[in-house]
């Protein structure tokens, strides 16, 4: 069961990323880019998700992924159940949604310095 003090840490520490809280809501960007942000409960965590992907992942795991809101649709983006996912699994996704709005030689250099993936 992922918490969000499970994936906070990772996204400060990534590069060009930060923390802002807008209405109350924890999000990270990168430069005015939203890559990760949890609902005020903390308890939904929505990411960068490439669009053409996204109903295998939803449709494959609707218990975890749903599809984000309508006004969302237009954007790459999913969300999720935090508590439905293991805290490596919702890593993962935070660094896989880092690397959707990051330079190809950040993602590379990210790689090279955690050949493991995020811990």
């Amino acid at each position: 069961m992922a918490t969000i003090d499970d994936v906070r840490a990772l996204g400060s520490s990534l590069e060009r990323s930060y923390e802002v809280y807008v209405r109350g809501r924890l999000k990270f960007r990168v430069g005015q880019i939203v890559y990760v942000a949890f609902s005020a409960d903390e308890r939904i965590m929505e990411f960068g998700f490439p669009k053409e992907l996204r109903e295998g992942l939803v449709g494959g795991q609707p218990e975890k992924f749903q599809l984000p809101s309508p006004s969302d649709m237009r954007f790459h983006w999913v969300r999720c159940d935090l508590a439905a996912l293991d805290p490596g699994e919702a890593r993962e996704f935070v660094v896989d949604a880092w690397r959707m709005v990051v330079p190809q030689k950040l993602s590379r250099a990210y790689d090279l310095a955690h050949p493991d993936g995020p811990a």
